[in-house]
């Protein structure tokens, strides 16, 4: 529009993708737009250029492709100094990592727990090596600047600056801004040299008047209580260094003659030098008569005071004399006592008439040093006169002699005089305009130091673009080459199979299929650096939880292989991660300084997934959340105590603990081998567990739980979080011997089946296929090692979070997912076969996450209790049958010869 303002906004910098997206307050969760910095450059102009050109003296601009400029205006000088060195550490770093590993979502701008758990220590950031002598340029033309409280998470808790509008920006602002500006440039190396900025009250005073000098001689023994009050509204509102002058004051006349003979010390003539001692003598002795002056007062002042005192005691005197004469005529025949306390104010009355002697030769005293001061006050007045006289007589002699120099240079001292006052009134400009030259040279001179480092930076990056284009052209040619090379093998391929015949002549065709299926299997590895750059990006051996991608089995190498490819495939073409990870740093970044708590929008976004660096803080807060009075009423240190009283008393769960170690996750690096440093953090975990709990002692899945736990958690919060499943999600004997809530979990899921799924549910009861043999393992150990790993945590976040309804929705949506192609089979072994590995071939997350949440709705929590209330009750029966008709049979067997060798597998085991 015609008037230009600007606007306070809140700016967050995402390092993923360089961004810096600004927001209208530190508490919105959506950003209002985004600036891209790393194809971003950046400029600004000088104080003087900028108001030449109508801008601010703290605004910077932010260049984009396409022509688009953004004008950003920073609180103050410093301020924009240090958001241009950190705008362009940020875009400097960004660029030089573009080539650096996969940057999914490893980066982060709020804080994180990244420094938890086994699979932090597997992410350690990739930097590529720079180019020296750049970094070495770029660190010779660094202006370092510190921010101040308006830059930083801190500055949230602050109130948002208000922006003058264009119609009541005044130039008195503007040169506000030009003297803050000039502050933070003076800061530098020049710190012996420091400008001198005058008030308009000041600049009157570097011609004083007559009358100027004298005031200043009162104003010298003001100013020494006016400074003390004055000294906090000069600090903040003039950062420079001088003092701000009170209304109608003038500046000190010793000041003035100071900085004038620093000026003109070279070229002083005689009779400046005359004048200035002469006043500099007149204002000292003026200064003491004054001092004289106060003292002489006070004597006055006590003289009167001693007056009254003494008219008071001669009152007394004469009372007392009085009341004696009358005494002595009518005490006669007075007894003794009262004569004795006559006498004693007798002698009070000659104490004070003492008293009053000795004040009087006080008195006396005091008078004759009035009259000898006022001597020595008339003497310095005569002495005063006399100097006055001499100054003037010595002031005759000059202009004398002045005369006699004009006419003995004819009249040239006239115009000499003229020139010299003109040099001083020209040298006092020019030493001012010299001072201004000097500090616009030290803004030019930071100003080409950034503008010199943006050039370098942008060369730079240009040249690493070349590079990388180059690189990229290369990559392309080799995959055209590979990719050619490929679909000739698969000709071979496809020739030998529409041709199956077994000949010897046909050995090279079988060399080249399997030479192409070796191909195929290799994973990717840190032992082949040369050749990643010119092969495609192929599966690592590992993913980012340590599970092995390609099993060592050569049956389902081929299979997974495909599914890895397909899980990468789907992970490189989702578009939609990336804004799941901004509304999560967004809505972290409204939490920093207050305490989460549980909302729909957090639910949402755990549902969505909790991103791979926030997930172990997120997950400590969810158990937390569940265990918190459990862990206030134990003591502190109550998870080590636990394990050394299962580490040093017998133990009957130990042994099973230390069988199932390695039968975990044998395909998960952290837990495959005795040595590695998950197993030692499980044994912990679990042999805690087991003295914390003794009804349960260990049961078959709890190590499973743990393991996964441990990924993302310590060992005592791991500990916790095995606590929260088993204590506060689960049902009672849910992981006790009888298994018992298991099996009515299984009872319900059923129920739940033929609920939301009829069709499926009809189709299983056709064939009579048990999918709960296939779906008691999900319950047990909450997916683990049944689903692919990604979903696995996916289902672990809700679970954390909402608790055991979650296995129930995702169960469901699981077999939903699959509904059609489980329906297309018409047979039980088919059914069971497929039931028994299908759900490692669902790799949309989203897309399982939407059935889960959206289409099964609604599920009511409280329909799941009933129905677990109704279904524990007809189990309790069914177990109280089987160990009466087992306690049958061992009674029958005792009884019968013929029996008693039958053994259950329990008396076998024992």
């Amino acid at each position: 529009g015609p008037l230009r303002g600007f606007r306070s906004r809140w700016f967050v910098f995402d390092p993923r993708r360089c961004y810096l997206y600004y927001f209208k307050g530190p508490q919105e969760a959506l950003p209002l737009g985004h600036l891209d910095i790393a194809a971003a450059c950046f400029s600004y102009h000088q104080p003087e250029a900028a108001a030449a050109a109508g801008d601010e003296a703290a605004a910077f601009e932010v260049h984009s492709p396409g022509g688009a400029v953004a004008v950003l205006k920073a609180a103050t000088r410093q301020d924009m100094t240090y958001w241009l060195q950190e705008l362009q550490q940020k875009r400097w770093e960004y660029c030089n990592n573009l080539d650096a590993a996969k940057r999914d979502s490893r980066t982060s701008p709020t804080p994180s727990d990244f420094s938890k758990g086994l699979v932090a220590k597997d992410n350690p950031g990739s930097i590529l090596s720079q180019n020296a002598s750049a970094e070495r340029a770029r660190n010779i033309l660094a202006v370092e600047t510190s921010p101040t409280d308006l830059v930083g998470e801190q500055a949230a808790s602050q109130p948002a600056p208000v922006q003058p509008s264009a119609i009541n920006f005044s130039l008195k602002q503007w040169s506000t801004e030009i003297r803050n500006s000039m502050s933070s440039l003076r800061k530098g190396n020049n710190e012996n040299r420091k400008s001198v900025f005058y008030t308009s009250e000041e600049w009157e005073l570097l011609d004083p008047t007559p009358k100027d000098l004298e005031d200043s001689m009162v104003l010298e023994e003001k100013r020494k209580h006016l400074t003390e009050g004055s000294k906090g509204l000069t600090s903040s509102a003039f950062p420079f260094d001088f003092g701000r002058i009170p209304h109608k004051a003038r500046r000190p006349l010793k000041d003035m003659i100071g900085s004038s003979k620093n000026r003109n010390s070279s070229d002083s003539s005689p009779t400046e030098w005359y004048s200035g001692n002469g006043n500099k003598l007149f204002s000292e002795l003026q200064l003491k008569y004054q001092s004289q002056q106060e003292e002489l007062e006070k004597l006055k002042k006590d003289l009167s005071s001693q007056k009254e005192l003494v008219r008071l005691l001669q009152q007394t005197v004469r009372s007392s004399q009085y009341d004696k004469y009358f005494a002595s005529r009518l005490c006669e025949g007075v007894p003794k006592d009262k004569l004795e306390l006559l006498h004693q104010k007798d002698d009070q009355i000659l104490g004070l008439n003492n008293q009053l002697e000795k004040l009087n030769l006080e008195k006396d005293s005091l008078q004759q040093e009035v009259k000898n001061l006022k001597c020595k006050v008339g003497e310095l007045n005569e002495q005063l006169g006399m100097l006055m006289e001499t100054i003037q007589a010595k002031d005759e002699v000059i202009m004398k002699l002045s005369r006699q120099l004009s006419e003995c240079e004819d009249n040239t001292s006239s115009q000499s005089g003229a020139v010299n006052s003109s040099m001083a009134t020209c040298i006092n400009k020019e030493l001012q305009e010299l001072d201004r030259l000097k500090d616009n040279l030290q803004g030019y001179k930071t100003q080409n130091k950034f503008l010199n480092k943006e050039i370098l930076e942008l060369s730079a990056l240009r040249r690493n673009a070349e590079v990388r284009e180059r690189e990229w052209q290369a990559k392309y040619t080799s995959l055209e080459a590979k990719l050619c090379q490929i679909e000739s093998k698969y000709l071979i391929l496809l020739q030998e199979m529409k041709t199956p015949v077994c000949s010897e002549e046909q050995s090279s065709t079988r060399e080249v299929i399997a030479q192409l299926l070796e191909d195929a299997l290799k994973a990717e590895t840190s032992e082949q650096p040369e050749q990643a750059f010119f092969k495609p990006h192929l599966v690592s051996e590992y993913d980012i939880y340590g599970f092995q991608t390609v099993p060592e089995d050569d049956e389902e190498k081929l299979v997974a292989k495909s599914r890895a490819l397909d899980l990468r495939s789907l992970s490189l073409s989702e578009n939609r991660e990336i804004s799941t990870g901004v509304k999560w740093e967004n809505y972290l970044a409204s939490m920093m300084n207050r305490e989460m708590i549980r909302s729909p929008e957090l639910k949402n976004l755990i549902r969505s997934g909790i991103p791979h660096e926030h997930r172990s803080k997120m997950w400590k807060w969810c158990v937390n959340l569940h265990v918190k009075k459990f862990k206030d009423s134990t003591v502190p240190g109550y998870f080590q105590s636990l394990l050394q009283n299962a580490l040093e008393k017998q133990n009957p769960a130990s042994k099973q603990i230390e069988l199932d170690l390695l039968r975990t996750l044998p395909n998960n690096k952290h837990y495959s081998s005795p040595t590695s440093e998950g197993i030692q953090k499980l044994r912990n975990v679990l042999l805690a567990f087991s003295w914390r709990n003794p009804d349960i002692g260990y049961c078959q899945g709890l190590n499973r739980l743990v393991a996964i736990a441990l990924l993302y958690l310590e060992q005592e919060d791991a500990f916790w979080c095995l606590v929260t499943i088993v204590e506060v999600f689960m049902p009672r004997d849910y992981y006790t011997k009888t298994l018992l809530g298991s099996q009515v979990d299984q009872r319900v899921f059923k129920d739940l089946m033929s609920e939301k799924l009829p069709r499926l549910h009809a189709h299983f009861e056709q064939y009579k296929v048990d999918y709960t043999l296939i779906t008691f393992n999900w319950f047990l150990v909450v997916f683990v090692d049944s689903v692919v790993s990604d979903i696995l945590f996916k289902i672990w976040d809700s679970f954390l979070y909402e608790g055991p309804k979650v296995i129930f929705r995702f169960a469901l949506a699981l077999f939903k997912y699959k509904e059609e192609e489980i329906l297309k089979l018409q047979d039980s072994m088919s059914i069971f076969k497929y039931l028994r590995y299908f759900t490692r071939t669902i790799l949309d997350a989203r897309k399982l996450t939407a059935i889960a949440f959206g289409d099964l709705n609604p599920f009511p929590l409280r329909q799941i209790r009933n129905r677990r209330a109704y279904h524990l009750e007809k189990v309790r029966l069914e177990l109280t049958e089987l160990e009466a008709i087992r306690e049958d049979f061992l009674r029958e067997r005792e009884t019968c010869v013929e029996k008693r060798d039958l053994i259950s597998d329990d008396e076998e085991d024992s």
